[in-house]
């Protein structure tokens, strides 16, 4: 139960840097290396890769990393724990293990599995599984673990469950692993990626390392990088990650549910924040399931609208579309992002996006697409087109849904063999989370001055299936004051009105001085089906922050939190 756990992480995504796997390794002193690989388009783009081949359904890429690594990270005794097992934890595992032996490397391989539910309804559909099978693995030896759809924080806590021998009831301590999992799980975006303040960072957020949790018997952590590496670990910059696709202050895992409210941060020297006071309680006697289905097929094409008369030109582009194809699941979206009076056609232009999705391929696909093209001599002045005539490609729609804890058979393969039974937890609560706030707003400063939202607040958005998060920060104690009366759901709706006629609900977070908002149905039906241009909602964050409004004159913008 003593000493220090040095968890890194070096894959946030499907496609992150290839290197980083080399560059954790090399950087310094580790004891489990991580990769987080699974996202709900992700899970969709295995389930189609499997449909084609049953034998995929896995992160190819991370073989072609581990090949360079496996080495490496055996002689160090660095553990490696990954979800890249996506659909087919087995199948990576006898991949790896066929990787082993070609480059003449015993390799102790476990594996999980179990998360995959069978629904005749769906083209995937994966239980979130805790952290406990990899746990097991690691038990028993295991030096490359690989899972299946566990939550992405299980990655770092079932290593700390191993270490530390926490047991079920340990739920401070799981909590706190739970945080520090979360904050590491999108790699470098905790040491300064996508960081509002990213002109402030010692290199200007040129190429941040990835990160290192030191996790400790309670469950608290230091979360730092490896010395040398770009980007910054900051008291904002992990704000910012731990306010990412969450919701209320209760958030909800498999083996605990973690309070966020209780979270505490504090700088401990450079490019180190300590991570403390978690407090956790009993799991829900349920678990998120991922779903994902063929939604069917789309296609889009972009008219450049150059000059006078946008509304009209919009206008006539759409019943010609209409005509050619009929209505039934064209969406039109003009983008006004033409200049008066420019001196150049870029400038001088708005752009008319138009999508279709249909279940039949042959309308989606050429007969949309020449449909649009065919209007380039018969339309409006100046037509054009940003794009050629193409053919429709599918498209899945996700849903979250939920199954009993003892439903799902979670097993641990161990590199011996023998399978093991995961139990589920023997304490489990039926209590609803907490519900939104939304206070009732206080009155305006006596004196105020006109600016940007941002030069007082840090923002991060991100998407949960068809709904958004959008959590925002202060800098200061003062600016925390302020923020939290004005930033009501209503002022939200008047500063993004595109959320104005969805249910919003706004929860606070006074330790991170953050609020923290849930915007249903904003992304409609998840990402891969979404034709907003922003489908994940990741820039929704910073479209807040560039909002013009009344700033109390008292808080000036600037460095702060660091």
């Amino acid at each position: 139960m003593s000493g220090v756990l040095r968890v890194g992480n070096a894959s946030g995504f499907y496609g992150d840097r290839s290197a980083a796997w080399r560059e954790m390794l090399d950087g310094g002193e580790l004891d489990v290396l991580t990769g987080d690989y699974l996202a709900e388009l992700t899970m969709l783009i295995l389930g189609r890769d499997r449909l084609r081949d049953p034998s995929l359904g896995y992160a190819k890429t991370f073989l072609r990393q581990l090949e360079g690594t496996l080495g490496t990270a055996l002689d160090r005794g660095v553990k490696i724990v990954t979800n890249a097992g996506g659909l087919n934890p087995a199948g990576l595992a006898a991949a790896i293990g066929a990787l082993a032996d070609r480059l003449g490397l015993p390799t102790r391989i476990g594996y999980v599995e179990g998360d995959a539910l069978q629904r005749p309804d769906a083209l995937t559909a994966n239980a979130y599984l805790g952290a406990f099978g990899i746990a097991a693995c690691l038990d028993a030896g295991a030096d490359v673990v690989v899972t299946g759809r566990v939550t992405d924080a299980s990655l770092a806590v079932g290593p700390a469950i191993a270490r530390f021998s926490w047991g079920r009831d340990d739920l401070d301590a799981l909590a706190g692993a739970t945080v520090a999992g979360h904050l590491i799980e999108c790699g470098a975006q905790v040491t300064g990626g996508n960081f509002s303040f990213f002109t402030e960072l010692p290199d200007g957020g040129h190429r941040p390392g990835f990160p290192i949790a030191e996790l400790h018997p309670d469950g608290s952590c230091v979360l730092t990088k490896h010395p040398g590496t770009g980007g910054a670990v900051t008291v904002e910059t992990v704000t910012a990650q731990l306010l990412y696709e969450v919701g209320g202050p209760d958030y909800l895992g498999p083996d605990v549910v973690t309070r966020l409210d209780t979270v505490e941060l504090a700088a401990d020297g450079p490019d180190r924040v300590r991570v403390g006071g978690v407090r956790g309680t009993p799991p829900p006697d349920t678990l998120k399931v991922g779903v994902n289905n063929l939604g069917g097929f789309r296609n889009s094409m972009t008219f450049v609208l150059c000059g006078l008369d946008i509304p009209a030109k919009a206008a006539l582009v759409r019943g010609q579309i209409e005509e050619a194809v009929g209505k039934e699941g064209l969406e039109f979206t003009l983008a006004r992002t033409d200049h008066a009076d420019a001196a150049d056609t870029e400038a001088a232009s708005a752009l008319l996006h138009v999508h279709l999705r249909d279940g039949d391929r042959a309308r989606a696909g050429r007969a949309f697409s020449a449909a649009a093209v065919e209007l380039a001599l018969a339309s409006y002045p100046g037509c054009t087109l940003t794009t050629l005539p193409g053919d429709a490609t599918p498209y899945g729609v996700f849903t979250a849904d939920t199954v009993p804890q003892d439903a799902v058979e979670h097993v641990a393969v161990l590199p011996s063999g023998e399978r093991m039974t995961i139990a589920p937890p023997p304490v489990t609560s039926s209590a609803a989370p907490r519900g939104p706030q939304d206070p009732p707003g206080t009155p305006s400063p006596a004196s105020t001055r006109r600016g940007a939202l941002g030069e007082l607040v840090g923002a991060r958005s991100g998407d949960k299936g068809g709904d958004a998060n959008l959590g925002v920060w202060a800098r200061t104690d003062d600016t925390w004051a302020w923020l939290r009366g004005w930033l009501t759901v209503q002022r939200l709706a008047e500063l993004l009105p595109e959320t104005a006629p969805l249910t919003v609900e706004r929860y606070e977070l006074p330790n991170l001085r953050a609020v923290n908002f849930v915007i249903r149905g904003l992304l409609g039906q998840g990402v891969a089906a979404s034709t907003r241009f922003d489908p994940q909602a990741k820039a929704l964050g910073e479209l807040l922050r560039s909002r013009v409004v009344d700033l109390p004159v008292d808080l000036p913008g600037g460095e702060g939190g660091r």
